[in-house]
C-alpha cells in the first residue's frame, strides 16, 4: 500500500536530528529502521503505524483514534495505528515517533544473514 507522502515528509522533519533512522522502502511504502528493526511508518490513509513496547500497546489503544494494527485480518503484537487526528500536530507526531526510535532502538541490533538460496521447484512430469 502506498504511503502518504505529506506524512513521511513531517515524519522525516520530526526525526531529522536523529542518526540511527534508517528510511527503506517496504511493499510499496516507507519505514524507518533502527538497528534493522522498523520503528514505525506512514500508511496510505494519513495514518502512522507505530512500533511500541508490547506490554504498553493495551495502555496506548485506551487513547482515541489508536487501535492495534491489523495485517491478514490478525492483530500485529508491538505495533498501534494511529489515525490521522492523533498526529495532526507536529509535536504530538514528534513525540509519537521519537518513541517508536527509542523502542527499537533499545531492541537488540539484527544481525546480517547471509541471502538464502533460491529454491529449487520439482521438474514437472
Amino acid at each position: 500500500m502506498a504511503h502518504d507522502e505529506v506524512l513521511a515528509n513531517r515524519l522525516r522533519e520530526a526525526l531529522q536530528d536523529v542518526d540511527a533512522v534508517t528510511p527503506m522502502r517496504t511493499f510499496g511504502s516507507l519505514a524507518g529502521l533502527v538497528g534493522g528493526h522498523m520503528a514505525g511508518a506512514p500508511s496510505g490513509q494519513c495514518a502512522l503505524h507505530a512500533r511500541v513496547d508490547p506490554a504498553d500497546a493495551e495502555e496506548l489503544t485506551e487513547q482515541p483514534g489508536v487501535d492495534r494494527t491489523v495485517l491478514g485480518g490478525r492483530a500485529i503484537q508491538g505495533w498501534v495505528r494511529a489515525v490521522p487526528g492523533v498526529v495532526a500536530a507536529d509535536a504530538r507526531l514528534a513525540e509519537r515517533a521519537q518513541g517508536d526510535v527509542a523502542y527499537a532502538g533499545s531492541l537488540p541490533p539484527k544481525s546480517s544473514r547471509p541471502a538464502r538460496a533460491p529454491r529449487r521447484r520439482p521438474k514437472s512430469g
